[in-house]
């Protein structure tokens, strides 16, 4: 990153999780040297899982309460989406195996890697590894719902790949993370016998 010269980094809070101001040096391609400051939020990496059943043609998705989207404009503040979950010193493989048995109950062996993407780069540091899995209903060992101690208040909903899809394109699953693998899915066949 030769063209990159960090000046000074100030941490503006360090709460819930790091917003810091970076200033910096950019050397744009004519070899000019400009000066910028930018704030970005560090709160982790993390995974998300798409579970799916071939044989029903389901998918697991969770409801729960998002402070930023009500803030913004979501009457209720409720988002529905796919499991997901800060790494927290994990690998994306072990980490996704223990949020999704904690938030939709069912316990799953074999997750595959699809891609990863940062899903806001403008300001946050987050790179999201994302999962896909297929699950069968002797595989839910408990209701799932997210741990206590997290004061986690997850609603697990299972539903027809269709009717997701749906929901994508009539506003009411309106998280990108989602989407594209509700996307994903559907391009790939992935419910298809």
């Amino acid at each position: 990153m030769g063209n990159i010269n960090i000046l000074s980094t100030d941490i503006l809070s360090d709460n819930w999780y790091t917003l810091k101001r970076v200033n910096f040096e950019l050397t744009k391609k004519d070899g000019s040297v400009i000066k910028q400051s930018r704030e970005a939020y560090d709160r982790g990496n993390g995974a998300v899982i798409l579970l799916f059943n071939k044989d029903f043609g389901t998918v697991v998705l969770t409801k729960q309460f998002r402070l930023p989207t009500y803030i913004n404009g979501n009457e209720s503040g409720y988002l529905i989406e796919c499991c997901a979950g800060l790494l927290d010193h994990d690998n994306p493989e072990d980490c996704i195996k223990r949020e999704t048995e904690e938030e939709t109950g069912f316990r799953i062996n074999n997750v595959t890697k699809i891609f990863q993407a940062y899903m806001s780069p403008g300001s946050v540091t987050e790179i999201l590894h994302f999962f896909i899995a297929e699950y069968k209903p002797h595989m839910r060992v408990s209701d799932g719902g997210g741990v206590s101690h997290e004061e986690e208040n997850i609603e697990v909903l299972e539903m027809q790949f269709d009717a997701a899809l749906r929901m994508v394109a009539a506003g009411e699953i309106c998280d990108a993370k989602t989407i594209m693998l509700l996307q994903y899915a559907q391009l790939n066949n992935l419910l298809e016998k």
